[in-house]
Parts: structure tokens; sequence; C-alpha cells
């Protein structure tokens, strides 16, 4: 697997950083249980952060801020994540599905699409810089900023996960044009082998 830039591991770690600073203010952690009521909360949404097991886990998991405020049923959401694996061994994503959208696409820039591998002791970014990118196609419903679909990720030989996704605030987007400076710390949520699991605040 390509080794990730060091542009790319400040992204990740301000992002991350940011949110735990914002749930932080709230004095809640983030919220892994799964909910159908589509009621916007107050202040936007941050994505939550989840573990399949262990040594595997998904941090900020997000819909893209639609560009006029909401989704249409019908239309398409990207999707940003980190998948982080600080195991001995790489995992695979294998699917990834849900009742509220009709198919995914992924783009990895080689034209394979899914599985979608994270070696050890490493971690995917998904959309925020460049492939792979990943797509919900067709929403089922209409959905607003901090409203929320719920979305199964299915690892090869690891089980599955399911994560209620929201669709996150304007502005809060892990995407381009942000240009950290050079003299950032390079830092990467599992670059020292620790757990990448929220602290409770």
């Amino acid at each position: 697997m390509t080794a990730f830039s060091p542009t790319r591991r400040r992204l990740a770690a301000v992002v991350c950083g940011t949110a735990l600073l914002l749930t932080g203010c709230g004095g809640s952690e983030p919220d892994e249980t799964l909910s159908d009521d589509p009621a916007e909360v107050e202040g936007g949404a941050v994505g939550p952060d989840v573990r399949l097991n262990d040594d595997v886990g998904l941090q900020q998991v997000q819909l893209e801020y639609p560009l006029d405020g909401v989704y249409e049923a019908g239309e398409d959401a990207r999707l940003f994540m980190a998948v982080t694996n600080t195991g001995g061994e790489p995992v695979t994503l294998t699917d990834i599905s849900g009742p509220d959208f009709g198919g995914v696409r992924v783009e990895t820039g080689d034209g394979q699409g899914l599985p979608l591998t994270v070696d050890a002791e490493d971690t995917l970014y998904v959309g925020a810089e460049g492939p792979p990118d990943v797509t919900l196609l067709d929403l089922g419903r209409e959905l607003r900023s901090s409203q929320s679909i719920p979305v199964t990720f299915a690892f090869g030989g690891a089980g599955e996960v399911t994560v209620d996704v929201p669709v996150s605030a304007e502005g809060q987007n892990p995407t381009p044009p942000f240009d950290f400076p050079d003299d950032d710390p390079d830092q990467d949520p599992t670059e020292d082998g620790t757990s990448t699991s929220s602290p409770t605040t």
C-alpha cells in the first residue's frame, strides 16, 4: 500500500483534533448509537468515531455538506472517513451498504473499487485528499446538515459495523483547499501504535 504524505497525515490530525475540541465543548462523547430520528442537530454535526474491534476503527464518518444545504431524494453524497488499523495484519473493507441509498461508487484511481485494504499499523483516508473516493448513490430521502442515515461497513474476516452517518455542517468538510504549514508536526493516528478511540471528556 502506498505510504501517505505528511500533508495527508497532518490533515487527519487536524480534523480529528478539531472534532475532539468540538465534542469537548459540548461536554459529551461522540454518539456511537444508532438513531432513526432525522431531526437536525443544533450547531451542526461532527462525524462519529466507532470501533469494529480492538485494532480497527472508523473516525470522523460523515457525508459532504451539500452545496445548496440539502440533499434531495435521488441525489448522491460523498462519504468522508478514516479507517485506522493498529493491528499487525492488514484488514479489508469489502462492502458498504444501507437502506437509505441505492448503491455505492468507489474510485481508487486504478479502477479497482472495492475492496479497500488497510495495511497493518496504517490509516486509510477516504475522500479527504485524493483517492479513494466513496459516494453513496441515489439517496432515498431528503437530508440536511446533521441529519443522518445508517451505513454498514463490512470487513472481510473481521465482521461489520453500522454507523449513523451525519451530513456535516457547512465548513466542516475535511477537503482541499486546506493548506497546512510544512513545519506542523507530522502526526498520524496510528503512527505510534496507540489506540485511536476518542478519550472521554
